[in-house]
């Protein structure tokens, strides 16, 4: 279809239609305030897929089998903004607990992987992050293997983390050591970019997954797991079955890091606070 200029005005039933599929596909909750959001950043889709008003675009979201529209629409509302070391608090306490960790034989000999798992990695910033603050640790134990999980709804921004690649200058919340250490320069599209080692980028798996889903299908828990600056777009219904589920998939004696504007003071969960932001599952 052609690109056409004169779509309809976004109408308070449209938005309470969108609203309610983003909320029962992805948990994030839109509230009554970001109408003129949703108008903006759809706006552009829209013409682009010759669409005349609003309520055909639903329709086709809701009709498209292969959830690549839903995809989409649901990145188009969400806020992408990371950096690499993000709230570098957690990063620094993720080393310090290692670094206890492998100081105990006991832990040591019973363990044979460190798996950490990024619930919604982006654009990869957090897992690559994590790879290589953990990697530091990890090369005074190289019987232990680095295994993370990057998962995120996006395939388009899994697809850009799969990559691996940076812009020069976001380098700049990157430690010099680990700048020097983990990252080459490369030409890309005729531009000079920075690229993760592929020593580091072999340990991440990037997978989708919906933090909606009933269960998450994993056998083994995790050391870490990271889910930061995603509550905050969930009602407490939502945070609460979400800390409860990824609370099952923590082994006794790991750690859950949320965002910095995140707290779990008013969700029932069995986990011990640690400091703000960091919370333990209890050894036994």
């Amino acid at each position: 279809m052609g690109v056409l200029q004169d779509i309809r005005e976004l109408t308070r039933e449209e938005y309470q239609l969108f609203r309610r599929l983003v909320y029962e596909q992805s948990g994030i909750n839109l509230g009554d305030h970001k109408m003129q959001l949703v108008r903006a950043r759809l706006g552009k889709r829209l013409r682009a897929g010759g669409f005349r008003s609003y309520r055909a675009y639903y329709e086709y979201v809701k009709n498209d089998k292969s959830g690549r529209e839903l995809c989409y629409l649901i990145d188009a509302i969400s806020t992408n903004t990371t950096h690499l070391f993000r709230e570098k608090q957690h990063f620094d306490f993720m080393t310090e607990a290692l670094r206890r960790w492998l100081r105990d034989s006991k832990w040591r000999s019973a363990h044979r992987q460190l798996r950490i798992w990024s619930t919604a990695c982006s654009s990869g910033e957090e897992p690559h992050s994590i790879a290589m603050a953990a990697d530091d640790v990890l090369r005074s134990a190289p019987e232990i293997e680095l295994k993370i999980l990057a998962t995120d709804i996006s395939t388009r921004m899994l697809d850009r983390a799969r990559a691996g690649l940076y812009e020069i200058h976001r380098l700049g919340t990157v430690p010099e050591a680990f700048r020097r250490r983990y990252f080459t320069r490369v030409r890309h599209k005729g531009q000079v970019f920075a690229r993760l080692c592929p020593e580091l980028q072999r340990c991440i798996t990037f997978a989708r997954l919906n933090l909606m889903a009933p269960e998450f299908p994993f056998r083994r828990p995790f050391d870490f797991i990271f889910c930061r600056n995603v509550m905050i777009y969930f009602d407490r219904p939502t945070q609460q079955a979400l800390v409860s589920k990824l609370v099952r998939h923590i082994r006794p004696g790991g750690y859950l890091m949320i965002g910095h504007a995140e707290s779990l003071n008013a969700l029932e969960h069995p986990l011990t606070y640690v400091r703000p932001t960091i919370y333990q599952r209890p050894a036994s």
